[in-house]
């Protein structure tokens, strides 16, 4: 089953009330009864073994009967900035770098980037792109979940800040160095970013902008990827190599 996220200040030790928009889907999706067991996260490093005691259509309650801590944390953690796919492609992306357990999601507006975020509908956007990332999380069992940024350029996001320990662009039909290869940062208080172009790629003004602000350009070797598909094989090599993924 998969780890529930609540907001810590439903979590008041011995007891835990469940939110009004998760009770509905325990409740009547899951057909959760009195004296189940589920797991809770209150996204900051903690779990919570609750047992229901009280479950109704207007409330949903439990008691703790045990809590784990997250182990401390050895591998560095990854920062995914992707540039805006089209149609549900950024959705995906989102789903599995979240399971993938990258720390940060980063949307790009780039110089090839075919989606262009209206600003009236850009909360609803990030209100999706975090419901997904939430569900995401929740399935594969994860302690935290990923931050998503607000969309932002190039530019912006190359001068952000914490600065990472490394930071790497994927580019393809360039002169890269291998993500196989690649020396990577150490220890759980390094990071690494690593952008992923849109559909019709970065621009040479664009790679050499990151060239220039310390960015390593990176391969994954001779053939083409969809841009989708480069961002899951890029996020599970590099979270295999420091050990993020056991």
């Amino acid at each position: 089953m998969p780890v529930f996220f609540l907001p810590p200040d439903t979590i008041t030790p011995p007891s835990i009330t469940v939110p009004p928009s998760l009770q509905t889907h325990l409740r009547d999706s899951l057909r959760l009864e009195l004296g189940e067991q589920i797991w809770v996260c209150d996204g900051e490093g903690t779990r919570y073994l609750m047992e229901l005691t009280h479950v109704t259509k207007q409330e949903l309650t439990g008691r703790i009967l045990s809590t784990s801590q997250e182990p401390a944390r050895t591998a560095p953690r990854l920062r995914l900035a992707q540039a805006l796919l089209k149609g549900e492609k950024m959705d995906w992306v989102i789903q599995k770098a979240t399971e993938l357990g990258v720390s940060e999601i980063i949307p790009l507006q780039s110089r090839h980037t075919i989606v262009q975020l209206r600003p009236e509908r850009l909360d609803a956007q990030l209100a999706r792109w975090q419901r997904i990332a939430l569900e995401a999380a929740q399935q594969s069992e994860q302690w935290h979940m990923p931050i998503i940024a607000q969309p932002q350029t190039l530019t912006a996001c190359l001068a952000s800040h914490p600065v990472p320990t490394l930071s790497l662009i994927l580019a393809e039909r360039r002169e890269g160095q291998s993500l196989h290869n690649v020396r990577l940062p150490e220890g759980g208080n390094e990071s690494a970013l690593v952008l992923i172009g849109p559909e019709g790629g970065w621009s040479k003004e664009e790679v050499a902008q990151a060239e220039q602000a310390g960015c390593t350009l990176m391969t994954l070797g001779p053939h083409i990827l969809r841009a989708e598909t480069a961002a899951v094989v890029a996020v599970g090599i590099l979270q295999s190599r420091v050990g993020a993924l056991g």
